[in-house]
């Protein structure tokens, strides 16, 4: 049985009866996948007869970090994972809809949440897509400087093992893992207008994050436009002091250094409450996922954030009047750009 009988909401949070079982699962699943593959209605009788979070957990773990690691060292670029952040998480929960419709369960959460995980893809894949992440030989400079401080091949070639192919695709996995929890309460908690809340919540946040790329993306355009010609663009709504700050601190910059993390981050925060609501508890194992998420998104802005002070003389006073995620209550704000020029006229 690729499922838990369960009788009650709660029950679908209990580990020890909704994934432990099907651990096993996993051992023989290689080896189940090779004698069917040439067998396409063997595939479909493995795929319904595997517990959907053990295939899903299967992928993360062997697939797609194999081909992450393979094409990163053949290309000496470490971006592999990078370029398909903004599709896994949705490729797992199109999967749990998936496998919901084909064993006949209520989908309509599920159906919504597929919906909702599709415009975050589209919105995060443009993003990444405009800034030039698919050109060929692009890579995130981050990694480019932790190779240089690691300065020993064999340890950033474990690194890229461990870490970039390996933990990072798991990591993708497991922001999903709420979604499992869904699919498991499908049958007995029915849809209800919390469902509709939450919807709109997660949308919320998709848009917060468009948002803050958008003023990001429209600062650097009129950045890049005011380096070349030495002159602001008419239609611009930053002056030259701010240009020459070289770093946005208007519109949603001005209350939090990173609002499009701090959306970002709050999409799987979202999901993962959208869960507990769902089964009538505080907290269960499957908030892992969105704790990692977190603990991630702390260590890349500490390295982001260490790179761009020392590119900006005027960011560690931004750090210091700007809450780096959450606005800050007493927070004082950027000062004028332009202050410093008026007192001197």
């Amino acid at each position: 049985m690729a499922l838990p009988m369960l009788k009650s909401a709660v029950a679908c949070t209990d580990f020890t009866r909704t994934v432990q079982p099907y651990i096993s699962q996993l051992y023989d699943l290689p080896q189940q996948f090779y004698n069917s593959a040439t067998h396409p209605q063997a595939l479909k009788e493995l795929y319904l007869n595997t517990n959907p979070l053990i295939s899903a957990f299967a992928i993360s773990l062997t697939l797609v970090p194999i081909v992450a690691l393979v094409v990163s060292e053949i290309n000496k670029n470490y971006s592999q994972i990078d370029r398909v952040w903004s599709l896994l998480p949705t490729f797992y929960n199109l999967h749990y809809a998936a496998y919901a419709h084909a064993k006949g369960l209520p989908t309509q959460r599920l159906d919504s949440l597929a919906i909702i995980s599709m415009v975050w893809s589209a919105r995060l894949t443009y993003n990444y897509w405009r800034k030039g992440g698919y050109t060929v030989g692009s890579e995130d400079y981050r990694w480019q400087i932790v190779k240089d401080y690691v300065n020993n091949p064999v340890i950033f070639f474990l690194f890229n093992v461990v870490f970039i192919s390996w933990a990072q695709s798991v990591l993708l996995f497991s922001v999903t893992l709420p979604t499992y929890v869904l699919l498991l309460a499908a049958p007995i908690a029915k849809a209800q207008t919390a469902d509709i809340a939450f919807s709109q919540i997660l949308l919320g946040f998709i848009f917060l994050a468009y948002a803050s790329d958008q003023q990001q993306w429209d600062f650097h355009a009129v950045k890049h436009s005011y380096q070349k010609s030495a002159k602001v663009p008419a239609s611009s709504k930053f002056t030259a002091a701010d240009l020459d700050r070289g770093f946005n601190t208007k519109g949603l910059w001005s209350l939090s250094r990173h609002p499009n993390f701090l959306a970002e981050q709050s999409v799987w925060v979202t999901l993962y409450i959208w869960s507990c609501w769902t089964t009538s508890t505080s907290y269960h194992w499957a908030g892992l996922g969105a704790a990692s998420y977190l603990i991630l998104f702390q260590s890349s802005t500490w390295l982001t954030e260490l790179i761009t002070a020392g590119k900006y003389s005027d960011y560690k006073i931004y750090q210091k009047r700007v809450g780096k995620f959450v606005p800050s209550l007493w927070g004082e704000g950027m000062p004028d750009a332009n202050a410093g020029a008026k007192k001197q006229k």
